[in-house]
């Protein structure tokens, strides 16, 4: 983990953060096409519509709610689900850990955002001992798998792990105390969570490794800066769904009839005027 600066800017077009609201803005037009076309799909075409799945995981200030906000938030609406995993209900730790993520995959045409995710299980659930070891790293596996299955029944997985930094992250919560529109965000707990924060390291470095596959690699986005963070997202969603070749659904009616009776409709409407 060591290795990864999370200050990098890897890739970014700009300069520095002043030419990234303009590099945004000229991203949103492809972006809205783009996910117009899926959601349309899916509306016209759900057997064969695509599904998307943009899957967030990062320590506690990495940014997940400022990606869903400025990168998610390019695109309409009514074409993304946004669900957030905290910690599992009776009901959701009374069924295999995987129970709860299945229930919240993309429906066809829709963007899914997963704020947290089934790699909780192999994290905090790792950090804290609540399951024996043995336990949590027959998980690796089975995630894999898991994920697999995803993408051979249509889903496009992107996994987004946001790196922050130690000492940014510390700087992220003191903001949070000392500005009252911050007094939201703060929970004590997540002190608890820095206080463990090699061993969080430890785990999230297996997952990146046990967990990065040929058909659902990770992708480690340098989080320390926000502007930085949000366009890679953003690149990273454009990417993949220009990857994708779409294609507005075809009629599936007589397109030359219809303009006849619209015709029709407008003469006998300019007779009546």
């Amino acid at each position: 983990m060591g290795s990864l600066d999370p200050r990098a800017k890897t890739g970014f077009p700009g300069k520095d953060k002043k030419d990234a609201a303009k590099i945004a803005d000229e991203m949103l037009a492809p972006l809205s096409d783009l996910q117009e076309r899926i959601f349309a799909r899916g509306r016209s075409q759900p057997e064969t519509a695509p599904r998307v799945l943009l899957l967030l995981q990062g320590m506690d200030t990495s940014g997940k709610g400022g990606v869903i906000r400025h990168a998610v938030g390019m695109v309409d609406p009514q074409g993304t689900r946004i669900h957030s995993f905290k910690a599992p209900t009776k009901e959701e730790l009374a069924h295999d850990f995987l129970w709860r993520i299945e229930k919240q995959l993309p429906a066809p045409g829709i963007i899914g955002v997963f704020d947290r995710s089934q790699y909780e299980d192999v994290l905090v659930v790792r950090v804290n001992n609540l399951v024996p070891q043995e336990e949590w790293e027959s998980r690796y596996e089975r995630i894999n798998a898991f994920e697999a299955d995803c993408v051979a029944k249509g889903i496009t997985l992107i996994k987004c792990f946001l790196n922050v930094s130690y000492e940014e992250q510390l700087e992220r919560l003191r903001e949070r105390v000392e500005r009252p529109d911050k007094y939201w965000k703060y929970n004590p707990g997540d002190l608890d969570d820095r206080a463990q924060w090699p061993a969080f390291q430890e785990a999230y470095a297996d997952a990146l490794e046990r967990c990065n596959t040929d058909v659902s690699p990770w992708y480690v986005i340098p989080a320390d800066r926000k502007w930085y963070r949000n366009w890679a997202v953003a690149q990273l969603l454009l990417e993949h769904l220009e990857a994708m070749g779409l294609e507005w659904p075809a009629a599936d009616f007589d397109v030359e009839a219809e303009k006849k009776k619209l015709d029709a409709l407008q003469a006998e409407a300019e007779r009546e005027a």
